[in-house]
Parts: structure tokens; C-alpha cells; sequence
């Protein structure tokens, strides 16, 4: 395998592991979205779910506790825009800009307050964060020209995180598309009414898939602090939140499309790093911010581009008033 064909591996390994917060908040959203809550609170429940992680990893020495804290933590804060939307039927932007702004300022918060660090938690030992599995004959296959390299490098290696993420999309697929929970589902983002007057509670409905977003950031968040990174570090989600808002948007609202939109930034982000310091025809070296921010100059190319022909649920960001 020749230089260039490595280096395009490696640039596909690593849009495997940055694209994995942004496939489960982009399924947290899908969830959430298709029920009727628009959910901007991805970003917020990141960052809290991922401080929550770090520092009870840090606490008990156990990433899987820390799992379990960035769950618990990313649940609470879906209930909290959800009783502020479903049961008061507040404005849903707002209550979400609120979770995102309350996660920012309580994490370094309560991140000084406890370690004492500038709102950092204390950097994670082998113990305390997801390590790499080896899946089997890859260390035999390495040599296998193509193939094995392929599995040495692309397949094989990563956190368990990353394949709990591709695993996660047929079964939200298949949950949407052939489930009772799933038709529901689908039906009370589209025509409430219906589904009230089939005698299925709208609120508890739509409650559900704000835990299910809940459940599915928060694994998100412990993937960044305790898997990708050793640690919480202060505003560590980066915008991965809206991002992944983003490539919800951009896939329409289904599973596919929304893995494809997640590793195209994933992609982007992965080759910006490597592209840093390399010489371009006429233009010379690009500008190593230039190179950072691609992006998120992609997120706003493709909302400004795609928002207004994608069709979001119909009910979307209509709080339910029952009838009588």
C-alpha cells in the first residue's frame, strides 16, 4: 500500500472515532424531532453528560460508572426541557438555549469548585477510560495486502463506543420503521391528533423519546471525556452538538442519511488536521484556522442550504393542546 492509500486509511480511521458523539446526538435529535420537540439542548446535554462522566470517572476509578453518571445527567437535563415544553408547552428554542447555556456555565462551575483545576477534571488513567479492543485475526491479517490492512487499521482498534454508534443506527432504523413504538412515534411529530384520539397519550409519548435523546447524548458525552479524550476539559463538546443538529437536518431526519451526513463531518474534521502545513497548488500553504474552522463552515453551508428544502416533522416545535 503506498503512501497516499496509508494516509487515506488513517484520514478513515479517524472519521470513525470524531464522527461517534455526532451519530448519537444526531439520533438523540432524530428521536426527540420526530416526536415534535426540536432539540438545540444536544449541545448542553453534551458537554453535561461528558463532565459528568469525567469526573465521577475520575471519583471511583470506574468508566463505567462515569458511563452510567453521563446517562443519569444527560436524562435529568432531557426531562428538564421536556417538562418545560410537553407539560407547560413552552417555547422550545428558548428551553433549549437555556439547558445549553445552564451545562456551560455549571460544568466549569462546579469543575473548579470540585477539583480545583480551572474547571478541568483530573486527567483519566488507563483504568478509567475505554480502551481499544483488538478484534480477532487482526494482528495476523495485518500483513494481507488490502483486506488486512483494512481490518488492521479501519476495522479493528477502536473504542467500544465507536461500534456501540454504528451498531445504533440499523436499530434506531429498525425501531422507526418497524415498531409499534416507532409508527407512534413518527405519527404524534406528524398528526398528534391522530394518535390522541387513537387513545396514546401525546405527552407521555413524546416524553419517552426525550429520554431516549436523553439516554443517547449522554453516552455521546461519555465518549468524548472518557473514550476520545482523558478527561473533561472546559467546553470540550466544541459545537459537536449543533453539528450533529446539522447532519440531523441535512439527513432529513432518518438514521442513513444522518450517518452519512455525521462521517461527512467527521471526514472534514479529520482531514483538516492533516491538511495543515501542506502546500496548495496556487494558493501555497492554507491558513491553519482556515483548516480548523472547515467544519463548521460546512454546518453553516449546508443549514443555509438545506433547512429550507428538507421537511421536518409536521407537528415539529407545535406544543400539543388536547381537545375536549
Amino acid at each position: 500500500m503506498n503512501e497516499l492509500a496509508f494516509q487515506l486509511l488513517l484520514t478513515l480511521d479517524a472519521t470513525l472515532r470524531l464522527a461517534t458523539p455526532l451519530v448519537f446526538c444526531a439520533l438523540a435529535g432524530l428521536f426527540s424531532e420526530r416526536s415534535g420537540i426540536i432539540d438545540i439542548s444536544l449541545e448542553g446535554k453534551l458537554l453535561g453528560s461528558a463532565f459528568a462522566a469525567g469526573a465521577v470517572a475520575a471519583v471511583t476509578g470506574s468508566v463505567y460508572l462515569g458511563l452510567l453518571a453521563a446517562v443519569g445527567v444527560s436524562v435529568a437535563m432531557s426531562l428538564v426541557h421536556g417538562f418545560a415544553c410537553i407539560t407547560h408547552r413552552g417555547n422550545q428554542i428558548i428551553s433549549g438555549l437555556a439547558v445549553n447555556i445552564l451545562a456551560s456555565g455549571l460544568t466549569v462551575t462546579l469543575g473548579i469548585a470540585l477539583f480545583h483545576r480551572g474547571g478541568q477534571t483530573p486527567t483519566l488513567g488507563a483504568a478509567e477510560r475505554f480502551q481499544p479492543i483488538e478484534l480477532p485475526f487482526a494482528e495476523a491479517l495485518a500483513h494481507v495486502p488490502l483486506v488486512g490492512v483494512i481490518y488492521d487499521e479501519l476495522v479493528s482498534g477502536h473504542k467500544l463506543l465507536v461500534y456501540v454508534a454504528l451498531i445504533a443506527v440499523p436499530l434506531v432504523a429498525l425501531v422507526l420503521a418497524r415498531t409499534r413504538f416507532g409508527l407512534r412515534l413518527r405519527a404524534v411529530g406528524e398528526t398528534p391528533e391522530a394518535v390522541d384520539s387513537a387513545g396514546v397519550s401525546v405527552p407521555w409519548l413524546r416524553y419517552r423519546a426525550v429520554i431516549i435523546a436523553g439516554i443517547l447524548c449522554g453516552i455521546a458525552g461519555a465518549y468524548l471525556s472518557t473514550a476520545h479524550g482523558a478527561g473533561f476539559i472546559r467546553e470540550m463538546s466544541a459545537g459537536k452538538g449543533y453539528i450533529a443538529l446539522a447532519a440531523m437536518i441535512f439527513g432529513k431526519w432518518r438514521p442513513w442519511t444522518a450517518l452519512f451526513a455525521c462521517l461527512l463531518f467527521g471526514f472534514l474534521e479529520a482531514a483538516s488536521s492533516r491538511l495543515i502545513g501542506i502546500e496548495f497548488p496556487i494558493i501555497g500553504e492554507a491558513p491553519t484556522d482556515l483548516m480548523l474552522i472547515l467544519p463548521y463552515l460546512m454546518t453553516v453551508v449546508l443549514l443555509a442550504g438545506f433547512f429550507g428544502r428538507a421537511e421536518a416533522p409536521s407537528a415539529l416545535g407545535t406544543p400539543y393542546v388536547k381537545e375536549h
